[in-house]
């Protein structure tokens, strides 16, 4: 029997840390929706802050949404700024308001979202609850200056390998079988299922072949960019050259696993899955 337990931080050397993004404490005054977009870019000052804002739900169904990514404000341009002045009054107002004193202490730095762990590197967005009918985990790379909510998890992922490993069918598997559940929703778990995640160590060779292999994946989606995440991964009607992309990453990472055959069911890989976290956690112990 192998009892898989909650992890802190990665088990394997091949697994970056995934951690929450950010979250705004803001009552949605950082935060930029399609039909406020035009009157924030016509403010010439606060159209300079402008970031793409992604969470889940932008995340599946390419959805458009900004914020107001302030770290670099330059004071002056508050006042300079209708649109600035306004809304972080406002998220003073909403701070201050607020029964938890380290909301109260967030009103000090209206201009900044309340927890903050924005990548400086391209990096892997993850989102935290899918559909349990996914062949696949529907991951997504985005470069820094993209700011994901707290409904996602983000790994950096300077080479595209952390994307690979996330988009097999080795960790979908693994997601599947030992993570929760929202309702009958996965539950993406960054201590759980990411950090247990039982990669073995990687030569330069094979971390490569999976590298080429992840951005063949990302190949087949640009094939269509009109289409969403959800788009292309509904169960009934993948594209035919995104499944064969899939398949060419998956041999790559089973065999990354010790696999010397072709596999096919979840059962082999829970096989192999079980029997490497069996491995990595008696030589850590």
């Amino acid at each position: 029997n192998v009892l898989v337990e909650k992890a802190a931080k990665p088990l394997s050397a091949a697994i970056m840390p995934a951690v929450f993004g950010n979250m705004a404490r803001d009552d949605g005054h950082l935060i930029v929706e399609p039909d406020q977009y035009d009157e924030v870019m016509a403010d010439p000052v606060a159209a300079q802050y402008i970031r793409r804002f992604r969470g889940s739900r932008e995340l599946m169904h390419n959805k458009d949404r900004w914020c107001l990514w302030l770290t670099d404000l330059d004071p002056t341009d508050v006042a300079k700024s209708p649109i600035l002045k306004a809304r972080l009054t406002a998220v003073a107002e909403f701070r201050r308001a607020s029964k938890a004193s380290s909301t109260q202490k967030m009103a000090e730095t209206p201009h900044l979202f309340g927890q903050r762990s924005q990548p400086d590197k391209d990096y892997l967005c993850i989102p935290s609850v899918v559909s349990e009918n996914r062949r696949y985990l529907t991951v997504q790379r985005y470069s820094s200056d993209v700011v994901c909510s707290n409904l996602v998890f983000h790994a950096q992922d300077s080479d595209g390998l952390q994307f690979a490993l996330a988009s097999s069918s080795m960790f979908i598997t693994w997601q599947k079988t030992i993570g929760g559940r929202l309702e009958s929703r996965i539950r993406f778990a960054n201590t759980l299922t990411w950090n247990t995640f039982p990669v073995p160590d990687l030569d330069e060779k094979t971390r490569v072949a999976i590298i080429k292999a992840g951005q063949s994946v990302l190949d087949a989606r640009a094939l269509h960019p009109e289409r969403s995440l959800a788009d292309d991964y509904t169960p009934l009607a993948m594209d035919p050259a995104l499944v064969k992309a899939h398949d060419k990453l998956d041999r790559e990472v089973d065999k990354a696993f010790g696999s010397e055959r072709k596999l096919t069911t979840e059962r082999q890989r829970l096989e192999i899955l079980f029997a490497r976290y069996a491995e990595i956690t008696a030589k850590k112990a």
